[in-house]
């Protein structure tokens, strides 16, 4: 995988003023973005998606771009082959387990038939273990089911790339442990490119190849994980 991207945004509320201004390329299959809150982690994966317009910049997946401000580029997040697992994870509440996760290969608002099973969806939901849950809805399931079913919905569609945000801030800390390791795991095994936020460095540690350190809306530090502990260099003032 091979992302670009640099992105500006200025954000101004009745009593604070944010300034966004990332800067970083990646070729890691793994790339985690660690700060603290209100660093600007989620306003970036939001850009990526497409959810988030910056005042400049430009964002390159895999050779294509996603947004340039210059050439007046700004891809639809529906048409960015990006997936996006939020941090409630999303679910619709009126869905059952099957549709929500049948609900990724929807076009328009039609929710999907209760009883459809398209091959696609039962392909995740027989590789995420969910088989005997697939007629519940979203009340009715643990925090570790809600977690699998957003993925299995997020990576129905095929995306080039899955962003998650905070996945593990609604789990107690054992099933954080586990699922932090079955969230691993599943990469590996499906090969699919990952941008995950956190600012728990455990999180980081699993999960990102590539580590970047943002703070005050810039990146701070960049490194890889591989090294125990992680070491962040800090980038040269003109990168930030």
């Amino acid at each position: 995988m091979s992302m670009h991207v640099t992105i500006r945004k200025r954000m101004t509320s009745a009593d604070r003023q944010f300034a966004l201004d990332i800067a970083f390329d990646s070729d890691s299959r793994r790339v985690a973005l660690f700060g603290p809150s209100g660093a600007g982690k989620s306003l970036t994966l939001r850009a990526i998606a497409g959810l988030l317009a910056p005042d400049s910049g430009r964002i390159v997946l895999n050779g294509r771009i996603l947004f340039d401000s210059e050439t007046g580029i700004d891809v639809r997040p529906q048409e960015r082959r990006v997936a996006y697992l939020f941090q409630d994870y999303a679910l619709f509440p009126h869905l059952t387990v099957a549709q929500n996760i049948a609900f990724g290969l929807s076009r328009g608002w039609r929710n999907p038939a209760r009883q459809a099973m398209p091959p696609e969806a039962a392909r995740w939901i027989d590789a995420f273990g969910l088989r005997d849950i697939v007629s519940q809805y979203p009340a009715q399931i643990s925090g570790g089911q809600k977690q699998r079913v957003a993925l299995a919905r997020a990576l129905v569609a095929r995306p080039d790339i899955v962003l998650l945000d905070e996945p593990f801030s609604a789990l107690d800390p054992a099933l954080r442990v586990r699922m932090r390791a079955e969230l691993r795991a599943l990469q590996e095994s499906l090969d699919v490119p990952m941008v995950v936020i956190s600012h728990d460095p455990e999180d980081v540690e699993v999960l990102g190849d590539h580590v970047l350190e943002i703070r005050d809306g810039r990146i701070y530090g960049s490194g890889r994980a591989s090294q125990h502990p992680p070491v962040y260099a800090p980038l040269p003032l003109h990168a930030v």
